[in-house]
């Protein structure tokens, strides 16, 4: 993952006094739809709503801070994914986004597959009812014990990730007595950012077997010949919250460089690729990210391009969009607990959740917009950080934004797209209760994930 594109203006506002900045000539009230789910509004008394219901029926309800997922959108989402790349491609939803049960059955009925990276994430599918041939085993460092149930389960592919992965799967196959379908992943020297791809030095990752150097290619011998492995293709990942087709297209250029290779060595023509995921969701305004059939019409034309150039029958091809789906369908909810105007710098608005709600903007510094959603304002607008209230001074949820100079304790603030890696990657930093998901549909609400009690935090403390 990488911070979305920084907004126009200088960067460290905190050192520049408050009249450096433009103040923003959109309407504060105003909501983009790039960046909210798509049943957000207003309503009549000016509060945000989502699915027919507004923020401040569901704070009384379900209490701040709070996820909400727009489940309407989601499962949007999910179709266009899958109406994109229709019914010769494989849409594999990356669970390490979000998962839940309730996730795991909206994948299942809109006929997405999943990939999971950890025993967790596969339990969690399994016992949700998602058909283990519909998963994708991922990981860098997969434990036997994980693969056994994987293998057990029969999932669908297992992505090898190293020397050791390939024996250590086989030899769980064998005992089992099972043929297990296999991909092995690739690093193919690209790596792509937001707006930028490298194509030099990105061999030094944790994951993958580099082409460089043949650690690809011998991995490929050596599966090939364990007869407890079914080698069904390559699998290539290059990054996070992309933009821009270009780096996809130079890895695939290279991924079919070698699929030609392995043909030309072993006389086999495997017959899938995996592009991986990554795709970028418009976190601020100025992000404009790509529609899935955009994407779909893209990657297809680099993949038959190039294997035409080879000599090659198009494989099939797999995606796996995790942050392209849920990111954009839920917001986090906040009350106002705290506002501190620092005269010539900015003002501190602090909420009641943090960094253990949303590491992003600490760990990757990156950009959020956030909206005053329990009514609408006139006032002038003022250069806010909102900030959590944890006991750490790098605890910002949106590091610069303009909010109506009348806010006050009490009021409550939304921050858009946050449906991917926030709640995956919440913590209990301070002790602080986990918040919980809330699934909103055509003007009903319901709990999937609940919120954390100090009795489950108790109940882990065995001292």
């Amino acid at each position: 993952m990488s911070r979305s594109a920084h907004p126009a203006g200088p960067r460290h506002a905190d050192v520049l006094p408050e009249g450096h900045y433009s103040a923003p000539a959109e309407d504060l009230n105003a909501l983009d739809p790039k960046v909210w789910a798509r049943t957000v509004r207003r309503d009549e008394d000016g509060a945000l709503t989502v699915g027919g219901l507004p923020v401040t029926r569901l704070a009384e309800e379900f209490g701040t801070p709070a996820f909400f997922l727009d489940e309407t959108d989601f499962r949007a989402r999910c179709r266009a994914w899958r109406d994109a790349f229709g019914a010769d491609a494989d849409v594999f939803y990356a669970g390490k986004a979000f998962l839940s049960r309730a996730v795991v059955r909206w994948l299942h009925e809109e006929g997405l597959n999943l990939d999971v990276c950890s025993g967790g994430e596969l339990a969690t599918a399994l016992d949700a009812g998602m058909p283990a041939a519909r998963i994708a085993f991922h990981g860098n460092n997969k434990t036997t014990a994980e693969i056994r149930r994987a293998v057990e389960a029969g999932v669908g592919r297992i992505v090898l990730d190293s020397f050791e992965e390939i024996v250590r799967v086989a030899h769980v196959a064998d005992e089992l007595g099972v043929r297990q379908p296999v991909q092995i992943r690739v690093t193919v020297g690209v790596e792509a950012h937001t707006h930028e791809f490298i194509a030099t030095a990105h061999e030094d990752q944790k994951f993958g077997l580099a082409l460089a150097g043949g650690q690809a290619a011998e991995a490929v011998r050596r599966a090939l010949k364990l007869d407890g492995l079914e080698l069904i293709g390559i699998h290539s990942h290059i990054g996070s919250q992309i933009f821009d087709m270009a780096g996809f297209e130079v890895s695939a250029r290279r991924v079919v460089q070698l699929l030609a290779e392995v043909r030309d060595e072993h006389g086999v023509e495997l017959p899938e690729i995996d592009l991986g995921g990554g795709l970028g969701i418009a976190y601020t305004s100025d992000d404009d990210p790509r529609e899935p059939h955009e994407i779909a019409k893209a990657l297809g034309e680099i993949v038959t391009r190039e294997c035409e150039s080879a000599g090659l029958a198009t494989p099939r091809i797999s995606v796996e969009p995790g942050r392209a789906i849920v990111g954009p369908t839920a917001f986090t909810l906040y009350e106002v607990g705290t506002v501190k105007p620092l005269e010539g710098l900015r003002t501190y608005v602090s909420v009641d959740g943090g960094m253990s709600d949303n590491i992003r903007t600490a760990l990757y510094d990156a950009e959020y917009t956030v909206t005053l959603a329990s009514r609408t304002s006139d006032a002038e607008p003022m250069l806010v950080r909102v900030v959590g209230k944890h006991c750490e001074s790098g605890d910002i949820v949106v590091r610069d934004a303009f909010l109506p100079a009348d806010l006050a304790p009490g009021d409550l603030l939304a921050v858009p797209a946050t449906g991917a890696y926030c709640r995956s990657m919440a913590s209990n930093y301070n002790h602080a209760l986990r918040p919980p998901v809330v699934a909103v549909d055509e003007g009903a609400a319901r709990v999937v994930v609940r919120r954390e009690t100090e009795e489950d935090l108790l109940r882990l403390d065995v001292g």
